[in-house]
């Protein structure tokens, strides 16, 4: 069996290429490729890509789960986030993770979590 190797979130945006830019300056990606309606961001190994979407009722129904090895580090490596976006606190939650959440301008909601049980958990 063929084994899947990654998986790439792609998010509305009204503007892909200010998505990208965006996602750089707050959330410490690199962009990867622009052009005309698409864009790519990576950051480790992970790559999120952007399509031109003007429903912004689609980007607030979108959302990705992403696993840190460090919450309370990658919550203040992104702080920035609230500048055009939101970012919520560090919580633990009823399941069993802790985790805090960014809304990016499109509205697009990214959950960074990591098992209460893990280091890194603090």
């Amino acid at each position: 069996m063929a084994r899947i190797t990654q998986i790439c979130p792609t998010f509305p945006a009204a503007d892909p290429e200010s998505a990208a830019q965006w996602y750089a300056a707050k959330l410490g990606f690199a962009v990867k490729f622009t052009m005309d309606g698409y864009a790519i961001v990576g950051r480790d190994d992970v790559e999120i890509h952007f399509w031109r979407c003007s429903d912004k009722a689609i980007a607030e129904n979108t959302s990705v789960y992403v696993r840190v090895d460090d919450i309370d580090a990658a919550h203040a490596e992104m702080a920035g986030a609230a500048e055009g976006g939101r970012i919520s606190p560090v919580e633990n939650r009823d399941w069993g993770m802790r985790e805090f959440y960014v809304w990016d301008p499109s509205g697009n909601l990214l959950r960074f979590g990591v098992p209460v049980s893990a280091p890194g958990a603090a």
